[in-house]
């Protein structure tokens, strides 16, 4: 009891002002014996500032796609001492000796951990890791690095490769069936990884959106916050109805209000976000048919490729 209690101040003192869980979530943490990876991930990737994912599938797709977590691993097993360390080193972008440096192991994380005094005691790398000891590592960590953290202002700001560029829209697919968003779908386009919400509805005859579509934006722009330091654009488009004018101001109308939600929810500056519309000049679908009509009325978000 006195070393959970201990647990519990020395995380408030550090942890609380970067995580947005409940105070019935911490406790319920310290009381698990054996956390999984998805669990873990969760809590790391927000103390961390790496992410900030409540659903714990998300956040072991946010982490396994940039190979902190092991290989053959599962969101739902049961997290391995080593297996921690090597995302706490990963998440908390701390840097390790030679041998961590050329393997990027969990086998070297956890010894990293162990000469630096964030592991304490006598341990087993294959030991299961609790709520508690878990808390223990990051509150160690943040004390250590606290001032070294990653910020948003040092990710993603190099050009994206190919193989980024997959990554990341597999990691956004993932996401997007963890939140069980219908009609969207990710995919490369010239210009980025483009997310594309398709038969989004707009009030008649206007610009503004109704609370049921306020909703899929939010998902969206919790995805988005995810990757920051990188411009987005979203672009409206129409199906073929009406007349060529009117489809243009249409679209351009309605995206540039998402734009201006998702700038009232935090996501980008408007100064980061380009608005374009395109009317029905890029149709996905076959416009003589409801359900293709439904698929070019949509709205993308491209996260551009390039920062120039």
């Amino acid at each position: 009891m006195i070393k959970k209690f201990f647990a519990v101040i020395f995380f408030v003192l550090f942890c609380l002002p970067l995580f947005a869980q409940t105070a019935a979530e911490l406790e319920e943490l310290l009381k698990t014996q054996s956390v999984n990876y998805g669990q873990a991930a969760r809590f790391a990737l927000e103390a961390s500032n790496a992410a900030k994912l409540k659903d714990p599938q998300a956040a072991y797709a946010f982490a396994s796609g940039r190979s902190w977590l092991p290989k053959k691993t599962q969101a739902q097993e049961t997290a391995r001492l080593d297996g921690i360390s090597l995302l706490l080193m990963r998440s908390f972008n701390v840097k390790g000796g030679i041998l961590f440096s050329l393997t990027k192991s969990p086998h070297f994380a956890y010894n990293e951990l162990v000469y630096k005094d964030v592991i304490q005691g006598i341990t087993d790398p294959a030991m299961a890791v609790s709520g508690e000891l878990l808390l223990f590592m990051i509150n160690r960590l943040l004390a250590l690095y606290e001032n070294t953290l990653p910020s948003d202002e040092e990710i993603h700001t190099e050009k994206l490769t190919a193989e980024q560029e997959k990554k990341m829209v597999q990691e956004i697919k993932t996401q997007l069936e963890a939140l069980a968003m219908t009609d969207t779908t990710a995919r490369v386009t010239d210009e980025g990884v483009t997310i594309s919400l398709s038969n989004i509805q707009f009030l008649a005859n206007s610009a503004e959106l109704p609370e049921s579509e306020k909703k899929k934006l939010r998902d969206i722009a919790q995805i988005l916050k995810n990757i920051p330091q990188r411009k987005i654009l979203i672009s409206g488009h129409t199906a073929l109805a009406g007349t060529e004018q009117d489809r243009m101001k249409t679209s351009l109308e309605r995206a540039q209000a998402v734009a201006n939600y998702l700038v009232s929810l935090g996501v980008r500056k408007a100064s980061e976000i380009e608005v374009k519309g395109y009317g029905s000049q890029r149709p996905i679908a076959d416009n003589k048919t409801s359900e293709g009509m439904a698929l070019n009325r949509r709205v993308e978000f491209t996260i551009l490729g390039d920062q120039q």
